[in-house]
C-alpha cells in the first residue's frame, strides 16, 4: 500500500503514514516551522540507532541538541519536564524553534507536554515509533504527565504541527509491542466501525506479523476514527470520552501494578475492554453476543491471556479503589463508557455506578 497522508482540518496539521516517511521531514520543517533555527529532538533510547543517525544527518543544518530519554512510567513525570525545560532555556531557544518527539506514547506525551509549556508554547513535531502511538497518543493533542494519584493527571491539549508514522519503525518491535498498538486499534473498531472489526476479525494475524498492506490500512482506519471523535470534542467534554472505552478499568490495572513492565497498556486495555463490556451485559445495555463476538477475536489469537485474571471476584474487586480517579469522573460514581454493540457505544456520563454497586456486582463482572 502507497504512503497516505490524512490532513486534520480543525487542528491544522497532517498524520504521514508509510514506509521511509521521515525522509520528509526536512522538506516538512522548511514548510512548517520557516523560522526555527534550533531544533531538540527528544529521543527515547530504545529507538534503534539507525534511525537516530539517519535523524540526525537529515537535520544537519539546523542547530540540533540531542535528548535522550529513558521512556517508562514513572519517567512520565513533572520532574523529567523540568530536566528538559532547563536544556530548553540554557540553550537559549525561543518560540520560533522545535521540539522534536521520537518515540512511543510516553515520549510524544512528556515532549508534547513540555512544548505546550516552553514560554506558552514552542513547536511541536511528533514521530511516534510504536504501533500504540501510531494509531492512538499521537492523534488528537493531549500531552500530559503522571502523578502518584494517577496517570496523566497533568497536562494539556496541544496539536502538534506535524505526525510522522514511519512503518520501518515497527519492524524492531517486539510482539508484546504489536499487542500494546493492536489494543487501540480493536478499540476504535469495537467503539465506532462494525466492518473494520470484521476485517480484523480476519486480519489479526498479519498486523501481528508486522505485514505493511495492512499495517498501513489499519493505522489509517484507526486515526481516521479516532480523528472523528477528536475533531467533535477537543477538550475532552463530551463525545471525545468514547475513546476512553476499556480505559477506566485499564487505567486501574496500572496503577494497581505501579505501572509495571509485567502488564503493559495495551494489555491493560484488551482486560479493560473485556470487564467494560462484561459491565455493558450485566447492565442489560449489550447482548452477551456481542461479548462473545469480542471474546472470539481474542481466543483467536491467542490475546485471551489478558483478561483470565479477572475471572476471579478478588482480583476484579482489587481494582475498585484505584477507579475513582479516573479523570472521566465528576462525581462520586465511576464515569464507565459502556457498549452497546459493535459500532456503538453508550454516550458518556449516561452509564455512572457508584462504588458500593461496584462492589455488589464485582462477583457477576468476574464470572459472566
Amino acid at each position: 500500500m502507497k504512503n497516505q497522508i490524512i490532513k486534520i482540518k480543525n487542528q491544522k496539521y497532517s498524520i504521514l503514514i508509510g514506509k521511509n516517511t521521515i525522509s520528509r521531514i526536512p522538506k516538512k520543517i522548511r514548510l512548517i516551522c520557516p523560522k526555527s533555527k534550533n531544533i531538540a529532538l527528544i529521543i527515547d533510547k530504545k529507538v534503534p540507532l539507525k534511525f537516530k543517525k539517519k535523524l540526525i544527518d537529515q537535520l544537519k543544518s539546523y542547530n540540533t541538541v540531542i535528548i535522550p530519554f529513558k521512556a517508562n512510567e514513572k519517567n512520565k513525570s513533572i520532574k523529567t519536564v523540568n530536566h528538559f525545560l532547563k536544556i530548553l532555556l540554557s540553550k537559549n531557544f525561543n518560540r520560533s524553534d522545535l521540539i522534536i518527539s521520537v518515540g512511543g506514547g510516553i515520549t510524544g506525551d512528556v515532549a508534547g507536554f513540555t512544548a505546550s509549556i516552553f514560554k506558552r508554547g514552542i513547536n511541536f513535531i511528533n514521530i511516534p515509533t510504536t504501533l500504540l502511538a501510531q494509531v492512538d497518543s499521537a492523534i488528537g493533542g493531549k500531552t500530559g504527565v503522571n502523578s502518584n494519584y494517577g496517570k496523566n493527571l497533568i497536562g494539556s491539549f496541544y496539536p502538534p504541527k506535524l505526525v510522522i508514522s514511519d512503518t520501518s519503525f515497527i519492524d524492531s518491535l517486539p510482539k508484546k509491542e504489536m499487542i500494546c498498538g493492536y489494543a487501540e486499534i480493536l478499540k476504535h473498531s469495537i467503539i465506532k466501525d462494525k466492518k473494520f472489526f470484521q476485517w480484523l476479525e480476519k486480519n489479526t494475524k498479519a498486523i501481528l506479523e508486522k505485514r505493511n498492506k495492512e499495517l498501513i490500512f489499519a493505522i489509517k482506519k484507526s486515526c481516521e476514527i479516532k480523528i472523528h471523535f477528536v475533531s467533535q470534542d477537543m477538550n475532552e467534554k463530551n463525545l471525545r470520552m468514547i475513546l476512553n472505552f476499556g480505559h477506566t478499568f485499564a487505567h486501574a490495572i496500572e496503577v494497581k501494578n505501579n505501572y509495571s513492565n509485567k502488564i503493559t497498556h495495551g494489555e491493560a486495555v484488551l482486560s479493560g475492554m473485556i470487564l467494560a463490556t462484561r459491565l455493558s451485559v450485566i447492565k442489560k445495555i449489550c447482548s452477551s453476543k456481542v461479548l462473545k463476538q469480542i471474546t472470539n477475536i481474542y481466543f483467536k489469537n491467542k490475546l485471551a491471556y489478558t483478561f483470565r485474571n479477572y475471572s476471579q471476584k478478588k482480583n476484579v474487586d482489587k481494582l475498585i479503589p484505584y477507579l475513582k480517579n479516573d479523570k472521566k469522573n465528576n462525581d462520586d460514581k465511576i464515569n464507565f463508557i459502556l457498549l452497546k454493540n459493535i459500532g456503538k457505544t453508550a454516550l458518556p456520563n449516561k452509564s455512572k455506578i457508584s462504588i458500593k454497586n461496584l462492589k455488589k456486582i464485582s462477583k457477576a463482572i468476574s464470572q459472566y
